[in-house]
């Protein structure tokens, strides 16, 4: 059946609250609240960041400084209202306190242990309940949070830019730069979109980048924003942009169980230093997923270089790619590849990509894609 046109007017109005909490949130969702009544909105709300009101809440106290009651009202929200007390009380004692007639849901809460509760519990007290309305781009906004709340795994993104031909550098190893402002920008936002951003000890040898992202909502958040550098030999020079500090930022060197013990103690003096198995074909990715999820980073940022794109992506841990592609190319046999490591066996274990989306970002083009699993 399908929704009212008033219901997913005043969705769409929800979710587009909901994105303003973009890269303040974590390891909460994302979400939007708008309060109706007789057709007229009568507050608006959204998740500032974690501990902070939750968007209901919000909603509810834009309405009360307005001077409108929302008895009688119906509440539009992008996820399923808590039940439960977490770092905030639940949502639901509010909303039956507020007398509030209606509720439409977008997207039911993600977590088993919690799903459908509040939407149950609130129909028990003979509210009547929709969900279900722009369900679909509900789950997209948050879907890194919905991948965590469920697995406790951080939801990985491989990032990358790239040459037409697939290359990120020449033979000597300099890349900057291939792609151009517009695409250098999207890159930036979707550093926020994530908890933590990841590359390898080549990357920090090669080009010495910052790994920074100065932007105001990372003030709001409840965890530092972190730079993680795979450094099995603990190799990453301590003069290095990525140890210098840098606001509301954390660095964390990712060492081998046999890394030299005095270079893991001067970089413990500029980072925090994490030992972590090592496998025949590198690190224990799967090991340090476990321990960045129990962390609460809920969303991971791969950038690099191709060895590192290659493992995380061909050991089945990547959930999404981003690939930007600018309208060159390098060629040569010696140039470093987007992608290295040993590639699929065969056209058997071919890693494949679902809904692909392209579009182009200034002189350059974006591939985002899902990654299909095995």
């Amino acid at each position: 059946m399908q929704p009212d046109p008033q219901d997913v007017i005043f969705m769409r109005q929800a979710l587009r609250l909901a994105r303003r909490g973009r890269g303040c949130t974590s390891p909460n969702p994302m979400v939007g609240a708008v309060l109706v009544r007789g057709g007229r909105v009568l507050g608006r709300g959204w998740h500032r960041r974690a501990g902070a009101p939750h968007a209901e809440i919000e909603a509810l106290a834009d309405a009360q400084q307005a001077g409108a009651s929302p008895r009688g009202a119906t509440l539009y929200v992008t996820l399923e209202p808590c039940c439960t007390t977490g770092r905030t009380p639940p949502c639901t004692e509010a909303i039956l306190r507020a007398g509030i007639r209606r509720v439409v849901v977008a997207a039911t809460d993600p977590n088993p242990a919690h799903a459908g509760r509040g939407l149950e519990l609130l129909r028990q007290a003979g509210l009547r309940v929709e969900a279900g309305v722009l369900a679909e781009p509900a789950a997209r906004l948050n879907w890194a949070f919905n991948h965590w709340v469920v697995h406790r795994l951080p939801a990985v993104t491989v990032k990358a830019a790239m040459t037409l031909d697939g290359k990120l550098a020449d033979a000597g190893g300099r890349s900057q730069w291939i792609t151009g402002d517009a695409a250098r920008a999207q890159g930036m936002k979707l550093r926020l979109a994530h908890d933590a951003i990841l590359v390898g000890v080549n990357t920090i040898l090669a080009d010495d980048p910052a790994l920074t992202l100065r932007v105001p909502q990372l003030q709001q958040r409840l965890h530092p924003w972190r730079r993680i550098i795979l450094d099995p030999r603990a190799r990453t020079p301590l003069s290095a942009q990525v140890l210098q500090p840098a606001e509301h930022t954390e660095t964390l060197i990712v060492a081998g169980p046999n890394a030299p013990p005095k270079r893991l103690q001067a970089l413990a003096e500029r980072a925090v230093v994490w030992k972590v198995p090592l496998t025949a074909g590198g690190f224990d990715l799967l090991h340090l997923l476990q321990r960045l999820g129990a962390e609460e980073v809920t969303a991971l940022l791969v950038e690099g270089g191709g060895e590192t794109q290659a493992a995380f992506l061909f050991q089945g841990l990547a959930r999404r790619i981003a690939f930007f592609y600018a309208p060159k190319i390098l060629g040569g046999g010696a140039s470093r590849r987007a992608v290295a490591g040993r590639g699929a066996a065969g056209w058997q274990d071919i890693l494949r990509l679902a809904h692909p989306r392209w579009r182009r970002v200034g002189e350059d083009w974006l591939l985002e894609a899902e990654v299909e699993k095995a």
